[in-house]
C-alpha cells in the first residue's frame, strides 16, 4: 500500500484551492454566448475544440495531489450538472469555485466552517425559490426554444434554428439523435413510426427493386424471441395468414437454414407475401425491445420464458400495422395497432426506468425506446469540412439539447 501525504489546516485548504482555481480558470474562459473555445491535446488523433465546459474539466488532472483533490471535487460538480440539466456546467463550476473561495476567507477570518456550510445551504433554498420564481415555461412556443438553443450553441443561429425545427417535430416525448454528416451540410432528418436498426435477411423480399425495399402493407406480426431454422415451427402461423391474403412480417432472433430458404422460394413463387428480420438490440435489452413491438402493434411477444411456444402460436398473437418499409439497414413501423392504453403503460414503466438508472448509457438507450413508442425521433446531422470542426460544432449542439 502507497503511503499517504497527511496535510492539514491552512496547508490542505490552501493546497485544495490552488487545484479548484487551476480547473475553474481553464474552464470559465468558455462561459455563455460569447465564450472562447478550450484546445485540448489527445494522444491520437487530431487535437480536439470545445465550448463544453464538462468536457474541459474532465480533461484536466494535476500533478500535485492535493491540488489534484480540489479539481476532481470541482469536476464532480461539472458532471453531475451536465447529468442533471445538460448544460450550466460552466456556470456551475464557477459558482462552485467562488463559494470556496469566499468561504476559504471566512474560515481564515474565524467563521466556523459548519455554520457557515450551514449559511450556504440556506442561501441555496431561497435563491433556487427564487431563480423558480423567476423563471418562464418554454412549452411548444418553437420561437422560444430556437432562442434557448441559438444561445446555448454559443449564439449560432443555424443551429438554433434546426433544433427548432426538430423540437416542433418530435416534441417532448421524441428524441433527438445528433450523428456526423457525410458532407458540409448540417441538417435534420426526422423518423415517422418505429424505426430499428435491422434490414432484411434477403434482398429476395424486396417488393420495390428499383429502391431496394420491402413495402408491406397492413401486415401482420410475428414476434418471436428465440432463432427459427425450421419450417415446422412456422407452419401453424403461416397457413391462416396465407388464406387472409394478408403479407407477414417476421421478427426474431434470427432466420436461417430451411425456414429462410422455403419464405424465400415462396415469396418468388408469390404464394405468400412475407418479410423477415433479425430482432433489434442484444440480451435483456433485445427483450424489452420486441415487447415494445409487441404492445406498440398490438401482439404478443411469443417466448417460451412465458410460456407460449411458436408451434402453438395462433392468429390473435399477432401484431398488426398500417404499413411497414424494410431496407438493407432498417425496418420502420408505421401506425402500430395496439391500444393508447397500454402503450402509455409502457412509456410510463420506461419512465421510471430513466428516473432510477445511474448509467449514462443506460438512459440514452431508454429515451430512445420512449421516443420510439411516444413521440418519434429525429436525427440531426452535423457537417462540417473537417474532423476538428465537425467535433467542436458536434459539441455546441449537444449543448444547445
Amino acid at each position: 500500500m502507497s503511503a499517504k501525504d497527511i496535510k492539514f489546516d491552512v496547508a490542505a485548504r490552501d493546497g485544495m484551492r490552488a487545484g479548484v482555481d487551476a480547473l475553474a480558470n481553464a474552464v470559465k474562459v468558455t462561459l455563455g454566448p460569447k465564450g472562447r473555445n478550450v484546445i485540448i491535446e489527445k494522444s491520437f488523433g487530431p487535437p480536439q475544440v470545445t465550448k463544453d465546459g464538462v468536457t474541459v474539466a474532465k480533461e484536466i488532472t494535476l500533478e500535485d495531489k492535493i491540488q489534484n483533490l480540489g479539481a476532481q471535487m470541482v469536476k464532480e460538480v461539472a458532471s453531475k450538472t451536465a447529468d442533471i440539466a445538460g448544460d450550466g456546467t460552466t456556470t456551475a463550476t464557477v459558482l462552485a469555485q467562488a463559494i470556496i473561495s469566499q468561504g476559504h476567507k471566512n474560515v481564515a477570518a474565524g467563521a466556523n466552517p459548519m455554520d457557515l456550510k450551514r449559511g450556504i445551504d440556506k442561501a441555496v433554498a431561497v435563491v433556487v425559490e427564487n431563480l423558480r420564481s423567476q423563471s418562464q415555461e418554454v412549452g411548444d412556443n418553437n420561437q422560444k426554444v430556437e432562442q434557448v438553443a441559438t444561445i446555448s450553441a454559443n449564439n449560432d443561429p443555424a443551429i438554433g434554428a434546426l433544433i427548432a425545427q426538430a423540437m416542433a417535430k418530435v416534441k417532448k416525448e421524441g428524441v433527438i439523435t445528433v450523428e456526423e454528416a457525410k458532407g458540409t451540410e448540417t441538417y435534420v432528418d426526422v423518423v415517422e413510426g418505429m424505426q430499428f436498426d435491422r434490414g432484411y435477411l434477403s434482398a429476395y423480399f424486396v417488393t420495390n427493386t428499383e429502391k431496394m425495399v420491402a413495402d408491406l402493407d397492413h401486415p401482420f406480426i410475428l414476434i418471436y424471441d428465440k432463432k427459427i431454422s425450421s419450417m415446422k415451427e412456422l407452419l401453424p402461423v403461416l397457413e391462416p395468414v396465407a388464406q387472409t391474403g394478408k403479407p407477414l412480417l417476421i421478427i426474431a432472433e434470427d432466420v436461417d437454414g430451411e425456414a429462410l430458404g422455403t419464405l424465400v422460394v415462396n415469396k418468388i413463387r408469390g404464394a405468400l407475401k412475407i418479410a423477415a428480420v433479425k430482432a433489434p438490440g442484444f440480451g435483456d435489452r433485445r427483450k424489452a425491445m420486441l415487447e415494445d413491438i409487441a404492445i406498440l402493434t398490438g401482439g404478443t411477444l411469443i417466448s417460451e420464458e412465458r410460456g407460449f411456444k411458436l408451434e402453438n402460436a395462433t392468429m390473435d398473437m399477432l401484431g398488426t400495422a398500417e404499413k411497414i418499409t424494410i431496407d438493407k439497414d432498417n425496418t420502420t413501423i408505421v401506425n402500430g395497432a395496439g391500444s393508447t392504453e397500454d402503450i402509455q403503460g409502457r412509456v410510463h414503466q420506461i419512465k421510471a426506468q430513466i428516473e432510477t438508472t445511474t448509467s449514462d448509457y443506460d438512459r440514452e438507450k431508454l429515451q430512445e425506446r420512449l421516443a420510439k413508442l411516444a413521440g418519434g425521433v429525429a436525427v440531426l446531422y452535423v457537417g462540417a469540412a473537417s474532423e476538428v470542426e465537425m467535433k467542436e460544432k458536434k459539441d455546441r449542439v449537444d449543448d444547445a439539447l
